[in-house]
């Protein structure tokens, strides 16, 4: 990608992330990730399993903000050197 490509990929994000709906689907993964976390609620080893791939996916979606703010500071970096 160009830096005007990233620059506007990551203004995207930005602008996503001061949504009132990002706020909402955060928020709701938070409450979600709290009942599927439990153990005992696991039928058998499966649903053990099938909790683990949620909780991975709501931990990626929980975490995006970050990782993009990671991201976006490491490609500033790096065109600060040259």
């Amino acid at each position: 990608m160009t830096d005007t490509e990233l620059e506007k990929y990551y203004r995207s994000f930005e602008d996503m992330f001061r949504s009132d709906g990002w706020k909402n689907l955060l928020e709701d993964l938070r409450g979600s990730a709290d009942n599927v976390n439990s153990v005992e609620a696991c039928k058998d080893d499966k649903d053990l399993y099938f909790r683990k791939g949620q909780l991975a996916v709501m931990a990626s979606i929980l975490n995006l903000e970050a990782q993009i703010e990671t991201a976006k500071q490491q490609q500033q970096d790096e065109v600060d050197v040259d």
